[in-house]
């Protein structure tokens, strides 16, 4: 837990950010708003699984227990988190697992193009996988050294910074590995396939010829 913070250019921390950092569309926001769909769920460490599966290098599942999945190599991201809801929360410490050593120990096969990222209830986000690879994609434990809470996620959300929140679902607990594009759950009720907020690409209205699956 003590290895080097990775920090995007020109990022600053939140106590000195400026109205200019911020994408399109989006207001600063000091503390950290609870938005999600449906109920908390109850954590239950005997039956929590962490599942990689579907269109595997091996052709195999691969499963963690709570256990062993935070047992993996741990580090941190210092990155915003951009809400479609329009704030932002700028300069956020968040430890955890990065997605690329996922794709390490439990490779895709060469012809995978996307993944989806399941959480409790069914919940679904999809995601290319060039974002899902980035360096600073992360299953997040921790925000500024701490647990995250349950309503924040806890026991994994994932984080992926250059994409809107909804991206990065709470309460993760698998993905799938994908040969073709799939929308996921608020990608077939309406948001935009890709979610950059750099482009302010909210809804799937948006979207341009090769930004996603037909509705």
């Amino acid at each position: 837990m003590g290895q080097p913070v990775e920090r995007e250019s020109g990022e600053r921390d939140s106590g000195g950010a400026a109205q200019s950092e911020l994408p399109p569309g989006q207001r600063l926001q000091r503390g950290w708003p609870v938005t999600h769909y449906g109920p908390v769920p109850k954590f239950r460490p005997e039956r929590w699984e962490f599942r990689v599966f579907g269109a595997t290098a091996d052709g195999e599942k691969h499963c963690w227990n709570h256990e062993e999945f935070t047992a993996l190599p741990y580090t941190t991201v210092v990155a915003d988190l951009h809400c479609v809801t329009k704030f932002s929360m700028l300069g956020a410490e968040w430890g955890g697992i990065p997605a690329r050593t996922i794709l390490e120990i439990a490779p895709p096969a060469p012809a995978v193009t996307h993944v989806m990222v399941w959480a409790e209830y069914g919940f679904s986000s999809n995601l290319r996988l060039a974002d899902f690879a980035s360096e600073r994609t992360i299953f997040a434990t921790h925000k500024d050294g701490e647990l995250l809470t349950a309503e924040h996620g806890f026991p994994l959300r994932l984080v992926v910074p250059h994409l809107y929140a909804w991206k990065g679902p709470k309460w993760v607990r698998g993905v799938e590995y994908m040969t073709a594009d799939r929308r996921g759950f608020w990608e077939e009720r309406g948001y935009h396939n890709v979610g950059d907020p750099w482009k302010e690409q909210r809804y799937s209205y948006q979207e341009e010829l090769g930004d996603g699956p037909e509705l």
